[in-house]
């Protein structure tokens, strides 16, 4: 998405270098990489706070929520367990329903 605006801006840029700028943006703290299955990568700002993942199976669409249940059910599970939440990452792969 990054290359596609850039080069409809009007930009000469290669994809590597998008690419190796991302990398170097990963490492400096700037943006967060994920992976979703089937091999997509998204980069998104790192802007401090916690969120999770939905990936629409049909549309590919990757929607962010917040939950705080679902943060304080994972830290009772790592407690329960003798665990202190570190980090996690919850993605949930979803269909629309049918109506």
């Amino acid at each position: 998405d990054i290359y596609r605006q850039l080069l409809e801006h009007g930009d000469e840029i290669g994809l590597a270098t998008v690419y190796r700028v991302l990398t170097q943006f990963e490492a400096a703290g700037l943006v967060l990489k994920h992976n979703f299955e089937g091999g997509q990568a998204v980069y998104e700002l790192d802007r401090g706070g916690h969120h999770d993942h939905m990936v629409d199976v049909d549309s590919g669409k990757i929607i962010e929520f917040e939950s705080h249940e679902i943060e304080e059910l994972q830290r009772k599970i790592a407690a329960d367990h003798g665990y202190e939440l570190e980090e996690h990452s919850l993605v949930l792969y979803v269909r629309k329903k049918r109506k």
